[in-house]
């Protein structure tokens, strides 16, 4: 997959991914914000989607938001799993998705059977750091290089006694507890990025592809959706797991190693990752999938998730795509991207990044 350089970006953002499709919701209804809307302010209609849980803080904020300013439209969202809603748009059973990941090359091409021509389009809408979070007791705080990550996730490193641990936390008390790794049990997008973080930066200690299902041969305890894996680490001493930083709650979350410092875990730390990122080529000409840069050495929070709304460039009516086109423009506006970042604690897309995003939006036409 080729890839170029598309520079710096100032502090990116808040984006979530929404996939609407069919089922049902945790939070039925959302509208748009005031000058959200490109179609106008009369928007009207039913968008239902399922998507990224890792998110799902951010796409309640927008929801919320939107209706307050469209009181004829209505959004539900399912917090299923970034896998499930690209499945869900892929099957035409969304109008549009919410995922973590963009869309691979084949399902890329697959969009052009729901979409059109000009297939669809992976807008990035939410960037959040995923935390490394954990309950010992006893123990408030870690550091952790990206090597000990992979160990203790792969089940190498056992106890919280190990000696790799150790050496990188000489005055905490670490007991001998058991790791406990909790994992996810759906296929999401937050696995897809912590596994594809592990796999360039640990120095061979990852030996799995990066994939959005956990490898079904390590061991440990799995959970469904974002929720699912923090509630399960909160109950059991000597967890660990991964999730997105919003959403961990009252866990203890490590430090990670990026070049010689321990950086902790924020989402102005995590935008610096991808300040300079890659766009992938051989897309259509307002995609905006990104090729992020995994080992940035410059002292930023290197393990980062961004989340997509993906959408078609093409729908079959005028109503779906003017809804479409007014929800959209509220997520990547700047009082969406602050409201989301208030509500789920990530950073926010910096202008540039937010222009390009409306024009692509813009874009969205009939069949």
């Amino acid at each position: 997959m080729k890839i170029s350089r598309i520079g710096r970006f100032a502090a990116i953002a808040a984006v979530g991914t929404i996939a609407l499709t069919a089922c049902g919701s945790d939070n039925a209804t959302g509208e748009a914000g005031t000058g959200s809307s490109s179609a106008g302010a009369d928007v009207k209609g039913t968008l239902s989607g399922v998507g990224s849980s890792a998110q799902q803080a951010a796409m309640t904020q927008w929801q919320t938001d939107f209706q307050s300013d469209n009181s004829g439209a209505n959004v539900q969202y399912s917090p299923d799993g970034s896998g499930a809603g690209r499945k869900a748009f892929l099957s035409g059973g969304a109008n549009f998705a919410g995922s973590d990941a963009h869309l691979d090359d084949d399902e890329y091409n697959q969009a052009k059977d729901q979409c059109g021509p000009d297939g669809a389009m992976d807008i990035p809408v939410y960037v959040s750091p995923i935390a490394v979070a954990f309950n010992v007791k006893g123990v408030d705080s870690l550091n952790l290089d990206p090597a000990t990550i992979a160990k203790i996730f792969k089940g190498e490193i056992s106890t919280w006694n190990d000696p790799e641990i150790k050496k990188q936390n000489e005055d905490a008390k670490l007991p001998d507890t058991p790791i406990n790794v909790v994992h996810r049990s759906d296929n999401s997008g937050t696995t897809e990025n912590f596994t594809e973080y592990l796999s360039k930066a640990s120095g061979g200690a990852w030996d799995k592809e990066p994939s959005g299902d956990w490898p079904s041969d390590f061991k440990g305890e799995a959970n469904k959706g974002t929720s699912g894996v923090v509630s399960t680490t909160q109950s059991t001493d000597g967890a660990i797991t991964y999730a997105d930083e919003s959403a961990v709650g009252d866990l203890s979350t490590a430090k990670v190693k990026d070049g010689d410092d321990y950086v902790k875990v924020s989402a102005d730390s995590a935008a610096k990752a991808v300040e300079q990122s890659d766009k992938v080529q051989g897309r259509g000409e307002h995609d905006m999938s990104l090729e992020l840069n995994r080992t940035p050495n410059d002292g930023s929070y290197p393990i980062v998730l961004v989340s997509y709304h993906v959408v078609c460039s093409a729908y079959k009516d005028q109503e779906t795509a003017d809804l479409v086109k007014a929800f959209e423009n509220y997520v990547v506006s700047e009082d969406g991207q602050k409201s989301a970042a208030s509500a789920a604690k990530s950073a926010v897309l910096p202008e540039s990044m937010r222009e390009d995003a409306k024009k692509a939006i813009d874009s969205i036409t009939t069949k």
